[in-house]
């Protein structure tokens, strides 16, 4: 953004022309549209089970991507000054839906679990919001005390608090996959703003700590945690997910079975068309598909961060945390889905982002790509009187 258009008023700014990342917006396209394909495939038999439409889900999450791409629109016009500026209300907003989906008569509750707040047809998972209002904060809160994060404790432990804060919240509900994927991005944040090492380490491993406690403390995680250890040794039971998980990435072997010929998602493997669609691609495509799909991720995470290096270089270091903690968010939550298809991770609940069936991830996901094509359209525009510069002294 040139001088001028800094001192423009907001509605003007949407004259801009805008200067998109041609990478990061073609592999963020072709997996959210691969996604629709395998979504359609792998929910083919629940959907018409269920409601007689077999495209029920599909058609759902299409409604979602509208919704998705139109905030992300509507980001893309939103200077990255104003979300830096609005770091505090950001904050209070994330508590504030994390509280609220606890309240009885609010709060909807589905396989014992209460995430969701009912508005209208759709289910708000307040989880996906609300990690994306955080991390929102977080990154402000790097640039504002860098200098406290690098000399004490102090300025590391702010954060913390409110982070602690935060997963209590989730974790009562309980949502133990979101919990971790929040603490880890942000503390990601943190430890690029300058936090020092022993306070990093220091609480990294009272939040280890604690985690395995809650979880050797809990039967429901206890018996997840020994399903994913031995599923084998209960197949029909605390393993059952997890064995039909590895049979249908078995059958895949080299090239897979064929688009829509996945047999475990025929009411085999449950939650086939969310948190285990990877299986039923696996499944489907094989080993070369998931390389390639897994490759895309890792080729979304590149261009990631490499517009959060350009963004530090050109010292906007909002904008470069933020671009840290997105793509982190996005590559742990891949991870984590994937690991857990395969039998590296415990079953932690979380969507394989842009693919699998979920409507509030769905839209969240869409927004942070809307926010990190903000970032590369500022850096783009306001590196123009840079390099005009440096041409007129060369000359």
């Amino acid at each position: 953004m040139t001088a001028r258009n800094a001192t423009m008023p907001f509605p003007a700014r949407l004259k801009t022309e805008l200067k998109l990342d041609p990478v990061l917006l073609s592999l963020a396209t072709m997996l959210l549209l691969g996604g629709f394909v395998i979504l359609a495939s792998a929910s083919i038999s629940v959907s018409d089970n269920a409601t007689g439409n077999p495209f029920f889900y599909v058609e759902r999450q299409l409604v979602a991507a509208a919704i998705g791409a139109a905030a992300a629109f509507f980001c893309l016009f939103v200077p990255m000054r104003v979300w830096q500026a609005l770091g505090l209300p950001m904050l209070l907003l994330g508590i504030a839906l994390l509280v609220v989906v606890l309240m009885p008569g609010i709060g909807h509750e589905v396989n014992g679990a209460t995430r969701w707040v009912r508005f209208g047809p759709m289910n708000l998972q307040v989880s996906e919001p609300a990690r994306l209002c955080l991390l929102i904060y977080i990154a402000g809160y790097g640039v504002r005390q860098q200098k406290a994060l690098r000399e004490s404790f102090v300025g590391f432990l702010r954060p913390m608090l409110v982070l602690s804060l935060a997963c209590i919240l989730l974790l009562a509900e309980p949502d133990f996959g979101a919990a971790i994927v929040l603490l880890a991005t942000a503390l990601v944040i943190l430890f690029v703003a300058g936090a020092r090492i022993r306070d990093f380490v220091m609480f990294f491993s009272v939040a280890i700590i604690a985690m395995v406690t809650l979880a050797l403390t809990s039967p429901y995680r206890l018996n997840r945690l020994t399903g994913f250890l031995d599923p084998w040794a209960d197949p029909y039971n605390s393993g059952f997910q997890l064995t039909q998980s590895l049979i249908a990435i078995g059958r895949g072997e080299w090239v897979g079975v064929g688009l829509g010929d996945s047999v475990q998602k025929l009411f085999y493997l449950p939650e086939a068309h969310t948190d285990f669609v990877f299986a039923v691609f696996a499944e489907e495509f094989g080993l070369l598909g998931s390389v390639v799909l897994i490759a895309m991720f890792l080729a979304l995470l590149w261009r990631v961060f490499k517009l959060a290096i350009r963004a530090a270089d050109a010292e906007r270091f909002f904008e470069a945390f933020l671009a840290i903690g997105l793509g982190t968010w996005l590559g742990l939550q891949a991870f984590i889905n994937i690991g857990v298809n395969m039998g590296l991770l415990p079953t932690k609940g979380l969507t394989l982002p842009l693919i699998s069936y979920g409507r509030s991830s769905l839209i969240v996901t869409m927004i942070a790509i809307g926010l990190l094509l903000r970032v590369h359209h500022e850096l783009t525009v306001d590196a123009r009187p840079v390099n005009r510069k440096r041409r007129k002294k060369q000359r």
